[in-house]
């Protein structure tokens, strides 16, 4: 079965594909964030803390 994921509104060039995570118990998060495949668009949504962040911006890890 192939997924297929929603085009990106934002650029209409790049889709969004899911990203997950994991919480401060170790348990999995699926589908923490969205972010769209267009290096130049840069959409996202993400979840933290229950909370709905739009448009952050991303970067590279620390951990």
């Amino acid at each position: 079965m192939e997924a297929t994921f929603p085009e990106c509104q934002k650029c209409t060039t790049g889709v969004l594909v899911p990203l997950s995570d994991y919480g401060r118990d170790g348990a999995s998060i699926m589908y923490k964030a969205w972010v769209c495949t267009n290096p130049e668009c840069g959409f996202n949504l993400r979840i933290d803390n229950g909370e709905l962040s739009v448009g952050r911006t991303i970067g590279q890890s620390s951990k």
